[in-house]
């Protein structure tokens, strides 16, 4: 088994086993992505299932334990484990579907299912600090989207629609090594840009607006996250406060973010300072969220959230103003969480840029 592997079976007790069925867990422990299979892992050993589709990829893959081909992962594992004495079986309880897990109670042949949060949380706390290969593709990742925001700023001007933007910064990205898009790409133009979560459209770009384009890459199985907020032509005198106020909010959480801290603290680096600039009202998500394997990951930086920043894990700082029918600003870089401060793993510039 591999270190990750040792490691989560170093908590399992005798008798115990652990059954990972998401897609993004399953990478993690296996570096195989596939949208079917099951990994098994006892105390003392462990074994990836799945299906004829991938067998004989995974087997390129996964060398340190066996590749099982079979079409029916839960009956299988089940199986097999009851002959090596386990009786409890520990579920992903945010990958199971209400169907499954009655479908699975029918089939577990007298092994106890543990469906609460127990598996989800030690996985989810093995993910949060990332190690230095996992960094370096991030790293890779996020070069990727820079380059990425270097060509599409060459793109963009009146006339073009939202979808056009989108779609050409995509290609771009893929034809210069993203293995994909690390989510649906956000280009939000002049009203639309006061929807945190705009879906591109038709609407054309127009002098005055403001346009924000939040986009990433995934390289070697892992993702990059950034928004940057451009100008067309000319801004107004209020577009340019909020747009300081915003660059402002985040500059000072990343002087001010460091480990040890909870995530409301973190949170409250960026909020205090568009809340004393009176446009509290219009920040309406939190200042930023956990980057890996998958695009959103522990830990939350939420004015809710008591979790404690962990040297070495990725977050995003993406603080933003949204003016509800008018226009909206975000700025985003993504960081390493460091015990005295943080690195900033994205490097593309943040003044105001008029196009």
């Amino acid at each position: 088994m591999n270190d990750r592997l040792k490691a989560l079976a170093a908590i399992l007790r005798e008798g115990e086993a652990a059954l990972v069925l998401s897609e993004s867990n399953r990478f993690y422990y296996t570096r195989f992505a596939a949208d079917a299979g099951a990994l098994w892992v006892t105390s003392t050993e462990a074994a990836f299932l799945t299906d004829s589709r991938y067998t004989e990829a995974a087997c390129r893959v996964i060398r340190d334990i066996p590749v099982i081909e079979s079409d029916g992962f839960f009956a299988d594992t089940v199986k097999t484990l009851a002959k090596k004495g386990i009786r409890t079986l520990l579920l992903e309880d945010d990958t199971l579907t209400v169907a499954a897990r009655r479908r699975f109670m029918k089939q577990a042949n007298g092994v106890e299912l543990v469906t609460d949060s127990t598996l989800r949380r030690r996985i989810a706390e093995a993910r949060l600090k990332k190690d230095e290969t996992e960094r370096l593709c991030i790293r890779l990742a996020q070069t990727i989207t820079e380059q990425g925001f270097r060509y599409i700023l060459t793109r963009i001007g009146e006339g073009r629609t939202e979808k056009e933007i989108a779609l050409e910064l995509e290609m771009y990205m893929r034809q210069h090594g993203a293995e994909r898009v690390a989510f649906d790409f956000i280009v939000a133009s002049g009203k639309n840009g006061a929807l945190p979560h705009a879906v591109p459209g038709d609407r054309r770009l127009q002098k005055g607006d403001f346009v924000t384009l939040d986009f990433g890459a995934v390289a070697k199985g892992y993702r990059s996250d950034m928004t940057r907020t451009v100008a067309i032509g000319e801004v107004s005198a209020e577009q340019r406060e909020v747009y300081d106020t915003v660059l402002r909010a985040q500059e000072a959480c990343l002087r001010g973010l460091r480990a040890g801290m909870t995530c409301a603290e973190g949170d409250r680096l960026a909020r205090a300072v568009i809340e004393q600039a009176g446009y509290g009202h219009a920040f309406r998500h939190s200042t930023g969220h956990g980057v890996g394997i998958d695009i959103h990951e522990a830990p939350t930086m939420s004015s809710r959230s008591e979790e404690i920043l962990q040297a070495g894990t990725v977050v995003t700082v993406e603080p933003g103003i949204y003016l509800e029918g008018r226009f909206g600003v975000r700025i985003e870089d993504m960081v390493v969480v460091t015990e005295t401060g943080i690195e900033n793993l994205t490097g593309a510039p943040k003044e105001l840029l008029i196009l």
